[in-house]
């Protein structure tokens, strides 16, 4: 090994297939392991608990289960709202929010328990098994190829007949166990092409957890902006307050809900009347809105923030709702959303 670093032997040089494998078998696993340890930050972005749940794993003992961020922020909301009273439009918001959040944090517990099985063990298992096998035989591959080399150069040097033939022998022993051992490396590598498809199915597996978490967030998020918007009368409140001064554009119910706490009742009183006779009269009326609204369905009307539209009512809607029309456009609108203009 020396002399061939120093130029001093020949060396046996892989057949360039060999080569080949041997380069993508080193290319999938620093890969794999890059893919690997970015999804366990990204599943746990807290590096301590990562570290806990490795020592953990080590001792093979389970870890002590604790809140994650979502559930803590929800415990903190839910705590929040009730010594606030729940009665109260700012106690109601919290407990609400902080229930939600509360589900969210179930939600990525179980996103870390699906791609855990179903994503980064199968990766774990081939850096720390597979791998290790293939580096173990190349390693032998590689004394192999030194004691053949070896015995060519004797080979080069027996002068006596005697010797001549020994060397000649040891060559062909060498050489046959040199060429089995790279016929055992190969087929190893050859594997790797098996281990891309078997990875492939655990891609498929981690997109499709993600997939159903940002999912359920965002049924979730829907559900809970349709309960904070059941509270029309102070919305409607902030509503008014917003027509004289100017508010930057918010979407946050729970915001609006603290912010009317502070309005006189009289506004309410005004704003509500001016819904009413909209609801009670067969007319239409324009109406800017305050904030942006993304349709939930098909039978809703996205909004844009400062636009100014036609509203009307139908008899048997929601009382939280208005028809909305822009241009050939049509649709439902929540009245927490708008101020009626004169």
């Amino acid at each position: 090994f020396t002399e061939e670093k120093l130029g001093q032997a020949e060396k046996t040089e892989l057949d360039a297939h060999l080569e080949n494998l041997l380069s993508k078998a080193e290319c999938t696993k620093l890969w794999t392991e890059k893919i690997m340890k970015q999804t366990e930050v990204l599943l746990q972005p807290n590096p301590n608990a990562r570290i806990e749940e490795f020592v953990y794993e080590k001792l093979d003992r389970k870890a002590p289960s604790r809140m994650n961020n979502p559930e803590l922020l929800g415990q903190y909301m839910i705590d929040a709202g009730n010594e606030f009273g729940p009665g109260t439009a700012y106690g109601n918001a919290l407990i609400k929010c902080g229930e939600t959040q509360k589900r969210i944090g179930t939600a990525d517990r179980e996103l870390i328990q699906t791609s855990a099985i179903n994503f980064l063990t199968p990766l774990r298992n081939f850096i720390e098994g597979d791998y290790k096998t293939i580096t173990k035989e190349r390693k032998l591959l590689q004394n192999k190829r030194l004691d053949l080399d070896a015995a060519k150069t004797r080979l080069k040097k027996a002068k006596v007949a005697e010797a001549r033939a020994a060397s000649e022998q040891e060559v062909r022993i060498t050489q046959s166990e040199f060429d089995h051992q790279a016929e055992i490396t190969r087929l190893l590598l050859e594997g790797i092409s098996s281990t891309h498809a078997h990875h492939l199915r655990c891609l498929n597996d981690f997109v499709e957890a993600q997939m159903t978490y940002y999912a359920q967030c965002y049924q979730y998020m829907l559900d809970l902006q349709k309960q904070l918007g059941s509270f029309p009368s102070t919305f409607l409140s902030n509503n008014n307050q917003s027509s004289s001064t100017p508010v930057q554009s918010v979407s946050t119910p729970s915001v609006l809900a603290s912010a009317s706490a502070s309005l006189p009742s009289v506004s309410n009183s005004i704003v509500t009347s001016g819904i009413s006779e909209l609801k009670s009269s067969s007319g239409s009326r324009k109406a800017r809105v305050l904030y942006d609204y993304d349709a939930a369905n098909s039978s809703e009307l996205s909004l844009l923030a400062d636009e100014v539209i036609t509203v009307y009512s139908i008899p048997g809607m929601d009382s939280d709702w208005l028809m909305g029309e822009r241009g050939n456009q049509k649709g439902k609108v929540p009245i927490t959303y708008l101020e009626l203009l004169n």
